[in-house]
């Protein structure tokens, strides 16, 4: 790294130069006049010329020293952003929710901008991964996952139900689900299987064309014509009101797996935005099963 001055000298010459006065510059900093006076000489002796012209009733700044005063005070209020920003008290009242990316992508973010309205003072940071197993960050607040609740090592609450559709192209007029091309998503081979049955149609004897690791592929499969998907309807009904080239094409079936609020057993108590991001969550929820 090049030659960078003593951050305390800097300090006091950015104080210095904004008050043209040691002694004000000294109270502003918590120091004395003298400690002052020694930083700014020292800073002058290190970079080889004088930063402030003495008089006799009257303190100055050199041509160089307006230069570098400018230069100064940029970096210092950058410094001081960027440490608020990060670590100061608005980054530790941030709400942190975790979520598998296709839960994140049609149901979380779909909903976030009604929590944002109501509580406009909450920076929240959104974390997706695709496998349940992959561990959850100690600074996660809010932890959502899809399944049959029984994860070992945490406690679980389930959410909300869930029901699943196929899904077709919006511009498809009679999609033809078991002689038309198949999509299987990775971890959920049997949903056609389980489709089928439930309405009554006999199982197409034949492979998936496609497979996608992610509900979120599978529907940009759908959108490209490259077949039907069974995906769950809140994100098929989420998908739609974004604007998605989508539409339902059969029937909801009930789901064997739900959405869960997850908390590790020695977990510490929820944080201030946490319970208020659930207890949204949770009105919002009951609000749609009333529907």
């Amino acid at each position: 790294m090049d030659h960078l001055p003593n951050p305390a000298w800097l300090r006091s010459f950015e104080a210095a130069a904004r008050h043209l006065n040691f002694t004000t510059a000294a109270q502003e900093l918590g120091l004395t006049q003298t400690a002052v006076s020694l930083h700014i000489r020292s800073l002058e002796a290190d970079l080889g010329q004088p930063l402030f012209a003495r008089n006799a009733r009257h303190l100055s700044l050199t041509e160089p020293g307006q230069s570098y005063a400018l230069t100064v005070r940029r970096a210092l209020s950058d410094i001081a952003l960027s440490t608020n920003s990060l670590f100061g008290p608005a980054s530790r009242q941030a709400l942190t929710i975790r979520a598998a990316i296709s839960t994140m992508t049609y149901w979380i973010a779909a909903e976030l901008p009604a929590f944002s309205a109501q509580h406009p003072e909450i920076p929240v940071r959104l974390v997706s991964h695709i496998w349940n197993d992959s561990a959850a960050p100690a600074d996660v607040d809010v932890e959502i996952r899809l399944g049959h609740g029984d994860w070992p090592g945490v406690a679980a609450e389930r959410l909300c139900s869930e029901r699943l559709v196929p899904v077709c192209r919006a511009q498809d007029p009679a999609p033809d689900l078991r002689n038309g091309p198949l999509i299987h998503i990775l971890g959920y081979e049997d949903n056609w299987a389980r489709y089928f049955e439930a309405t009554g149609t006999d199982l197409p004897d034949r492979p998936a064309r496609h497979s996608a690791d992610t509900t979120v592929t599978a529907l940009q499969l759908v959108m490209a014509g490259a077949g039907y998907a069974t995906v769950l309807e809140r994100f098929a009904r989420n998908a739609i009101a974004q604007g998605a080239p989508i539409r339902v094409a059969g029937p909801a079936i009930p789901f064997a797996q739900s959405h869960y609020l997850i908390r590790s057993v020695s977990a510490a108590p929820p944080s201030i935005p946490a319970q208020l991001f659930l207890a949204w969550l949770r009105d919002r929820l009951a609000g749609d099963a009333a529907d």
